[in-house]
C-alpha cells in the first residue's frame, strides 16, 4: 500500500463532518456504543475496555459555518466549543452516547454543563485531572475518577468493564503509541519523506478509527514512507508549540512546509502521545494509568506544572533532541491555556538562544499568505544568520 491510498483515506476521514465511517462502525452491531471526546487527553482504554469505540471531536475546522454556536459564547472566546456546539445542534453528533471534556481550560468546562443541558439523555462527564502529581495524593484522587469513570461508562455500555480488559486495550493501545512514537521519530530524522501534513491526517484518523485498525494504518504508512523517493530540501527544522486543544486547519501546517520548514516535532493531537512509554500490563490496570500520568506524560499548559523552573524544560528538550533550529509558537486565538504560558516558553527559548516567532490561528483561517510569509522569512533568517 502507498503512502498516497493511505492519505487519501485520512483525508477523506477528516473532510467528513457527517462521521460516517463511525456511523457505519456503530450500525454494524446494536450493541454498540460510541463515546465522544474532546482533544488533549482522556483515557480511551477504558472506553474501548468496555466495547465502545472513543472517537475524538475536534470541532468543525474550516468546512463549517457556525450559526448556531454563535449564539452561546462570546466573540472573545476560541471557535472550539463553538463549532462543536454547531456539529451538536446540526445533528452531526446525534449517534453518540456518550461525551467527555477533559480538564483543558474553564471554556471546555462550561461547554460540559452546557451539553448536559442541550443534550440530556447522553452520558456526559467533565473529566478532571490531578494538579498534585504524589501518588498518595493526586494518584489517589486520579484512581478515584477513574473509577467513576469506568462506572459511568460500565451504564453506557450495560456491561462490567473488568480489570483483564483495560489490561488488553492497554496493550492494543501501547501498540498504538509506539507506532506513533515511531513515526514522528521517523519524521524528526527524515522530515523530507514523512510531510507534516501526512502526520496531521494519520494521527487525526486515529480519533475516528477503532484503534486495531489505526494500529494496522500506522504500521502500513510506516513501512510505504520508508521506501519513498522524495527529494531532500534544505529547510528548516522546526518544533510547532501551542496548538494541543483547537487543532490548525490543515492549510496551515502546509504553509509552513511550503515556507521552508520541516516540522520535527508539534504538539498537534496529543491524545496520541501524551503517555511517553508504555502503560504497565500487570497489577491493577487504573493503577498502572494513573501512575503513567503522573510520572510518564508529555507537559502542555493544559497541565499543570509545580515547578517554574520546569517551565519549557520539556520543550527544550523536545527541540534539542530533535535538532530543531527554532520554535514557531502557534496557538488558537483567545486560547488562555497557550497563550498565558507563551511568555514563560519564550523566556525559555531566548535564555538557550533558540529563535522562535508566534502567531496565533483559528480553525477555520483561510487567508494563509500571511502565515506563509512569516514562517519563510523565520527560517531564511535562520539559515542566513544563525550561527548554527
Amino acid at each position: 500500500m502507498s503512502t498516497a491510498s493511505i492519505i487519501e483515506t485520512c483525508t477523506a476521514l477528516y473532510e467528513d463532518l457527517n462521521f460516517e465511517s463511525v456511523r457505519a462502525w456503530k450500525a454494524q452491531n446494536e450493541t454498540r456504543k460510541v463515546i465522544g471526546f474532546m482533544p488533549v487527553y482522556v483515557p480511551r482504554e477504558i472506553i474501548h475496555a468496555g466495547g465502545m469505540l472513543p472517537m475524538g471531536v475536534l470541532g468543525g475546522g474550516d468546512q463549517l459555518e457556525v450559526i448556531h454556536g454563535d449564539a452561546y459564547y462570546q466573540s472573545y472566546i476560541c471557535r472550539i466549543p463553538r463549532s462543536t456546539i454547531e456539529l451538536g445542534l446540526t445533528n452531526r453528533l446525534d449517534f453518540l452516547d456518550g461525551m467527555l471534556f477533559p480538564s483543558i481550560c474553564d471554556v471546555i468546562r462550561n461547554l460540559s454543563g452546557m451539553w448536559k443541558l442541550m443534550f440530556p439523555d447522553q452520558y456526559v462527564r467533565y473529566f478532571d485531572v490531578p494538579q498534585n502529581y504524589q501518588d498518595d495524593i493526586g494518584g489517589t484522587y486520579y484512581i478515584n475518577e477513574l473509577k467513576e469513570l469506568r462506572q459511568g461508562l460500565e451504564q453506557v455500555c450495560g456491561n462490567e468493564i473488568t480489570d483483564q480488559a483495560i489490561r488488553e486495550s492497554i496493550a492494543l493501545y501501547n501498540e498504538n503509541r509506539n507506532a506513533v512514537r515511531e513515526v514522528y521519530r521517523l519524521r524528526a530524522e527524515q522530515p523530507w519523506k514523512v510531510p507534516s501534513s501526512e502526520v496531521y491526517l494519520l494521527m487525526r484518523a486515529g480519533m475516528l478509527l477503532p484503534v486495531e485498525d489505526h494500529n494496522k494504518m500506522l504500521a502500513d504508512y510506516l513501512a510505504a514512507a520508508k521506501e519513498e523517493d522524495r527529494p531532500l530540501r534544505d529547510n528548516c527544522r522546526i518544533v510547532v508549540n501551542g496548538s494541543f486543544c483547537e487543532q490548525p486547519p490543515l492549510n496551515l501546517i502546509k504553509s509552513i512546509e511550503m515556507a521552508g520548514c520541516y516540522i520535527v516535532d508539534d504538539d498537534y493531537m496529543l491524545v496520541n502521545r501524551w503517555m511517553l512509554n508504555d502503560v504497565s500490563t500487570e497489577g491493577d490496570p487504573l493503577q498502572n494509568l494513573a501512575s503513567s500520568f503522573l510520572h510518564d506524560s508529555a507537559d502542555t499548559a493544559a497541565k499543570y506544572c509545580t515547578s517554574d523552573d520546569q517551565v519549557g524544560q520539556f520543550l527544550l528538550d523536545s527541540v534539542r533532541e530533535t535538532g530543531a533550529e527554532g520554535v514557531i509558537f502557534a496557538a488558537p486565538s483567545f486560547c488562555d491555556p497557550a497563550l498565558l504560558e507563551r511568555p514563560m516558553l519564550v523566556d525559555r527559548m531566548a535564555e538557550h538562544n533558540v529563535p522562535h516567532i508566534s502567531f496565533k490561528y483559528a480553525e477555520n483561517s483561510g487567508q494563509m499568505q500571511p502565515i506563509r510569509e512569516q514562517a519563510g522569512t523565520f527560517a531564511d533568517s535562520i539559515k542566513l544568520w544563525s550561527e548554527t
